[in-house]
């Protein structure tokens, strides 16, 4: 560059002497310039100087583009200086994974009663792809609003993802977690326990999920660009109990003593924009079960942590309806095994004393009368309320986050037979996990969710009576694995029963993808509070201790296969809920700090490549027999047609009141095996300037409520609430319903029809 300038400086010398200097007779001519010319040669300088820096940036720039890997998108660099600050490749999407909200077990509560009926707002696949910026490495994080990530369901998805894409996207570098939440449709699983209490393997069902995970994945992939991220971090209030804190109290008091509370209060957030400032979107991690919706409940939801994600998304994603627009926050589950979103703890509905005893037992009624409330005035508002506690700390980490993520991206994933595995307690111990096995108390259910037949939890001795009945009709446990399983007394000894398919999985995934500076451990289950705390120390250590100082690590729950639950060694003891559902025994939690040890060692040594790859997990055909009843012809009443209106709107309503209309109605499921992303309603608004009705909510919006009531003889109504919001504007609306009804063409054919039906107009006001 200063060679360019001082040619330039002699050219501008040689030009203005020459043109410029008088000439005297028999003398040289000497240069002399007057204080314009001066001044118009300075100009001339600096404008010549200036073209040669931006043509250098032009080139070197173009230079640094043409050296982007071809497998993923184009990237477009964005002319700022901020461009050259990007670490990553970052792409964002979200996609749609309701499906049938009507006839399916919901999964959570293992409720036979406790079927979809209607939809309150609808679930979502929300991922997140960050490569290096020469795109030679990729991690996917998908957290998808469903109850827990099966092992049919990943690889289903692995499958489709390898048929588009190839080997970018793998199970070592693909996370997926799911929420969390009871009130999603289950049938996704290939496990016979879980296929038991979900009525079979209902594809459409499982097809929603796997669809709408690939095409956020697919959303993802299309828009990435290079980007920004940043971590922070803080404590989370009045949004969760220990709901075991008497197993909690078994753990060493030297343990206890290192924490304030026993719960994890704290949230991750993980935050990403692109160079040039723009907001992409968000992950948080945060300790709670999504069972604010209880057990009674019948609308298909995403609970608390799905309506943090609404409130998040609608707040960046402004004048859009929900479920639309580019910004996607995400609100993952973590160690959530015993924290309860229901604060005012257990109390007996039938006296309203407490319940709060290492049995979980009432006086009148036993242990099904003990139940948590949450701090509402029902479900829907405890729901509310502790979501939007969630929402509000993650805003203000969010617009506080300033730590910056960088380094190299890695990922490590094995497969483990989890029911033999040899755990090196110290130099002179080793201990062996089990084959899967359920105890009495996992009959009890918990705070959360009572069970039946007034099992109690803390049980750590059997009954004879449900022992016959167990003996008769699956087979009684081995001796091995009741030895194995003490304190344990085993209710199911699910690893020893294979008809018609093994009951519990034995082969699980254990992974660790290492974004810079963070690690994301990615768990088969639930794991407790202190379980999650030695977790993450273990693994932080062993980072530490290869060279790799400085991690955050943060606990991904619900990923990739269910395991139930993983509690520490001394909480088993106690044999409440959690405990009884730690399915390969009491050495469970230090078997999989081992595994994750060797996870974390390898990508500090930069050793992945070494690591066994595993026995892959087997895929059943399991084919298509369910026991949801199967979907009918529709009918209609006398003298009416499908979408007649059979109870009107009021013509007046005011904000905080709730309009509400009943429909003729048909079946969901004919609209969810007809359309990916079918909208049951819609809310709209009168606009007088363009004398046209416009959108204003949606069967996403948490002020919509979808009501299904199946009659006799394939008749059927639907009735839609709108729960107007404070600050509605004023004017004329309407209630849309869009449905599809079954008719039947022959014996062996059918079709579905859409068809749609519209309430009366209705003012709201602000009187």
């Amino acid at each position: 560059m200063p060679q360019l300038q001082q040619a330039a400086w002699g050219c501008v010398q040689v030009l203005f002497c020459f043109h410029s200097a008088p000439t005297m007779r028999g003398k040289r001519s000497k240069c002399s310039f007057s204080r314009l010319e001066v001044i118009l040669i300075i100009c001339l300088v600096v404008m010549i100087a200036v073209t040669a820096v931006l043509l250098t940036l032009h080139f070197v720039i173009k230079e640094d583009n043409g050296n982007l890997n071809d497998s993923g998108p184009a990237i477009t660099p964005h002319p700022n200086s901020s461009e050259a600050t990007a670490n990553y490749l970052l792409g964002v999407g979200r996609a749609d994974c309701t499906g049938p909200v009507a006839e399916i077990p919901l999964m959570g509560y293992a409720n036979p009663d406790q079927v979809g009926s209607g939809l309150l707002m609808r679930l979502y696949s929300r991922a997140f792809i960050m490569a290096d910026l020469d795109d030679s490495r990729r991690i996917v994080f998908v957290s998808a609003d469903i109850g827990m990530v099966s092992q049919r369901l990943r690889l289903e998805v692995l499958k489709k993802l390898k048929s588009k894409y190839g080997e970018l996207y793998r199970q070592d570098n693909v996370i997926l977690s799911g929420t969390h939440t009871h009130s999603g449709p289950g049938g996704y699983f290939q496990y016979t326990l879980f296929w038991i209490t979900s009525k079979g393997l209902i594809r459409p069902s499982l097809n929603a999920i796997v669809n709408g995970i690939v095409k956020s994945i697919d959303i993802a992939h299309q828009n990435m660009k290079r980007g920004r991220l940043f971590i922070n971090k803080g404590i989370v209030e009045n949004s969760q109990i220990n709901r075991s804190p008497f197993s909690y109290l078994e753990n060493p008091a030297s343990e206890r003593s290192r924490y304030s509370s026993n719960t994890d209060k704290e949230m991750v957030m993980l935050k990403m924009v692109d160079g040039n400032g723009q907001e992409l979107g968000l992950i948080s991690w945060f300790a709670v079960h999504p069972v604010s919706m209880n057990n009674t409940n019948h609308l298909v939801n995403s609970d608390n942590m799905g309506y943090a994600s609404y409130l998040f998304e609608q707040e960046k994603n402004k004048g859009m309806l929900p479920g639309e627009g580019s910004f996607v926050a995400a609100f993952a589950s973590s160690n959530l095994g015993d924290v309860s979103p229901n604060t005012k703890g257990p109390f007996c509905v039938n006296t309203g004393e407490s319940c709060d005893n290492p049995q979980s037992t009432c006086p009148v009624g036993g242990a099904t009368m003990c139940m948590a409330m949450g701090p509402g005035s029902d479900m829907f508002d405890s729901t509310r309320i502790i979501g939007q506690n969630i929402y509000l700390k993650a805003r203000e980490l969010y617009e506080g986050a300033s730590q910056e993520i960088t380094g190299p991206l890695s990922s490590a994933h094995q497969w483990v037979n989890m029911s033999d595995v040899s755990v090196e307690l110290n130099a002179t111990h080793t201990v062996k996990t089990c084959k899967p096995a359920l105890g009495y108390s996992f009959a009890a259910g918990t705070i959360d969710g009572v069970g039946a037949f007034n099992f109690t939890q803390g049980s750590v001795e059997g009954d004879p009576f449900w022992d016959e009945i167990r003996d008769q009709l699956l087979g009684e446990p081995s001796n091995e694995t009741k030895a194995c399983h003490k304190p344990k007394p085993i209710l199911f000894s699910t690893g020893e029963m294979t008809r018609p398919h093994p009951w519990h999985p034995d082969i699980v995934d254990v992974q660790i993808a290492a974004i810079g500076s963070l690690a994301i451990i990615a768990v088969p289950g639930e794991f407790t509070t202190m379980s999650g705390r030695r977790l993450r120390e273990a693994v932080k250590k062993e980072f530490d201790s290869h060279g790799t100082p400085r991690m955050d690590v943060v606990i991904a729950g619900l990923c990739n296969v269910y395991t139930h639950y993983i509690t520490t060694y001394e909480e088993y003891q106690a044999q409440r809920y959690e405990a009884a559902s730690t399915i390969y025994g009491p050495h469970t939690l230090s078997a999989y700090i081992q595994l994750y040890r060797g996870l974390a060692r390898a990508i500090a040594t930069n050793t992945v490549q070494d690591l066994p790859r595993g026995p892959e997990p087997p895929v059943f055909n399991i084919g298509n027999f369910t026991l949801v009843p199967a979907v009918t012809a529709d009918r209609v009443p006398t003298n009416k047609t499908f979408g007649d209106v059979l109870q009107e709107v009021r013509q007046q309503y005011r904000s905080r009141e709730v309009a509400e209309v009943t429909f003729v109605g048909a079946n969901p499921r004919n609209s969810a095996e007809n359309a990916t992303e079918h909208n049951f309603l819609t809310v709209e608004r009168y606009a007088n300037t363009s004398d046209s009705w416009h959108v204003v909510q949606n069967d996403a919006s948490w002020d919509t409520r979808f009501y299904w009531t199946k009659g006799l003889f394939g008749r059927s109504n639907v009735t839609i609430e709108w729960h107007i919001p404070p600050g509605t504007e004023p004017g004329i609306y309407r209630i849309r319903y869009f449905g599809h009804y079954r008719k039947k063409l022959s014996i062996s054919h059918a079709v579905s029809i859409p068809f749609e039906g519209t309430s009366s107009a209705f003012e709201i006001t602000t009187l």
